[in-house]
């Protein structure tokens, strides 16, 4: 069976088209002389049969609606059908049968006397033959009312001329189905085979950095096949001006503060202070030396999210509020003016490592502090993490590409920050997106919880609002009684 599976997949469309064919007629032939040809003789026996009760009935009818008959001949037919009269008290056939010896020899006759008694109950059906493999004479009798026997006979020979004109239907209509069926499967296939020529020669072209145009309107899987091969060379494009871009921005980005270091560095060698006194020029080296670290390392950490692998176990197993505690210890000193507003959920756990998402959480406050007014939220609830902001709104233009490579903001550094963040959050299967609010700005994560685990939480937080609206009640009867009680605060 591999063999066989091995050799169809060396075969062109045209050989499977021939081998479907070859196959169809093979089965089609097996078909009709398997298990057709038995069906086709009994039906033909069968048949050859009612002719001969036809014509039987038709004589027997003559016979016995006529005097003194002793001749029949006007009942031979054209199909061979021949009619004799028995006279059982002269043991003899009358007239006609010296007009069909070609049918009623000795032994025939014998076979028909053999069989009178049987036929005196009703019309009987018998079949001779000398030996195997010669003419079969078909014969009916039945008994007159004047007492004679009448036999109807056919050959053989009509009913095989009968047999091969059925059979010359049949093979004559499976021809036409299997001509038909080629013709069908030869449109079908060469409608497969030119658009797969096309495909094949615009993949070339694209392997070959050519110019290519694929113009294939189909609604089937070749359709498909083909939109989605259009929609790969246009993003590989894109993807190709980006990556110009990408380089064009990282040359420009590390070309700045390296001339900076450079001119700097020989200006102080030639006794020159830029920037005053050597104390202040030296800083602005460093300076320029830490943006060029920062930028390094931003480098080499979009590189290795690039790699990143969800390899962890599957479920949500890390301790999402733990995460961003870490993180803002390390961020709140740098804008000490701005006020951090937390509302984490304790419970929550999010789907993998904690390196990538510590990264996550401090590159999006670290953003947020760029843009912050004065105050900065983090709600963590499950499967969502919010980081918002009190900035000015972004441009609706460019919320779509916040999270490509080297697409800064106003106030933006590298351009890095944010597409690390979308590496790591689609490989653990979270979204992201940056929504414009009324006063503010919001970096929402988010991953889409089974329905089960949405009713589980609905379910809790009405169970929290319960509890507090019970609370509030409760406070309101205890002040309520304090008041009609006459405490000293009345």
């Amino acid at each position: 069976m591999k063999r066989i599976r091995l050799w169809l997949r060396e075969l062109t469309l045209t050989q499977q088209l021939l081998t479907i064919l070859f196959l169809v007629i093979s089965t089609l032939t097996i078909f009709i002389f398997a298990f057709l040809t038995p069906g086709i003789n009994e039906f033909t026996s069968s048949e050859m049969f009612r002719m001969l009760h036809a014509a039987h009935v038709r004589a027997e009818y003559y016979v016995d609606s006529s005097d003194q008959i002793d001749r029949i001949d006007f009942f031979d037919d054209e199909s061979g059908i021949q009619h004799v009269l028995y006279d059982n008290t002269r043991n003899s056939f009358g007239q006609h049968a010296e007009e069909i010896q070609d049918l009623l020899n000795d032994n025939l006759a014998e076979d028909i006397r053999s069989h009178l008694s049987e036929a005196a109950d009703g019309m009987q059906d018998y079949q001779y033959s000398e030996k195997p493999g010669s003419r079969t004479i078909l014969y009916t009798i039945s008994q007159v009312n004047d007492g004679r026997y009448l036999v109807t006979m056919m050959s053989s020979a009509a009913e095989l001329r009968f047999r091969g004109m059925l059979v010359n239907n049949i093979v004559n209509s499976n021809m036409m189905v299997a001509i038909v069926l080629f013709f069908i499967l030869t449109v079908w296939i060469t409608t497969i085979i030119y658009p797969l020529n096309q495909i094949k020669t615009y993949i070339t072209k694209i392997k070959n950095d050519e110019p290519a145009e694929l113009t294939i309107n189909r609604h089937d899987e070749i359709g498909e096949v083909a939109d989605a091969l259009r929609e790969m060379d246009s993003e590989l494009k894109k993807q190709e001006r980006e990556k110009e871009e990408m380089i064009q921005n990282i040359s420009h980005d590390l070309k700045t503060p390296i001339a900076t270091i450079r001119s700097y560095g020989e200006s102080i060698k030639d006794g020159i202070y830029p920037y005053g006194t050597l104390e202040k020029s030296i800083d602005v080296i460093i300076e320029h030396a830490d943006r060029l670290e920062k930028k390094v390392r931003s480098l080499i950490a979009l590189n290795k999210m690039g790699y990143l692998l969800d390899e962890c176990e599957e479920g949500d197993t890390l301790p999402m509020a733990e995460v961003i505690d870490k993180a803002l210890l390390s961020l709140k000193v740098i804008r000490p003016e701005i006020t951090f507003r937390r509302e984490l959920d304790k419970g929550v756990k999010f789907h993998g490592d904690e390196d990538p998402w510590r990264i996550v959480v401090e590159n999006l406050v670290d953003n947020a502090l760029r843009y912050a007014v004065s105050e900065i939220s983090i709600e963590l609830r499950p499967g969502e993490l919010r980081v918002i902001n009190d900035g000015e709104p972004i441009d609706e233009e460019r919320i779509d590409k916040l999270f490509r490579p080297y697409e800064k903001g106003t106030d933006g550094q590298f351009g890095l920050g944010l597409s690390i963040v979308y590496k790591i959050v689609t490989t653990y299967g979270y979204r992201i997106v940056a929504e414009n609010l009324a006063n503010g700005v919001c970096f929402r994560i988010w991953k889409d919880l089974p329905k089960k685990e949405i009713r589980a939480i609905q379910k809790e937080k009405k169970k929290v609002e319960r509890e507090k609206a019970k609370e509030i009640r409760r406070m309101e009867r205890i002040e309520k009684n304090e008041k009609k009680s006459g405490s000293p605060e009345s």
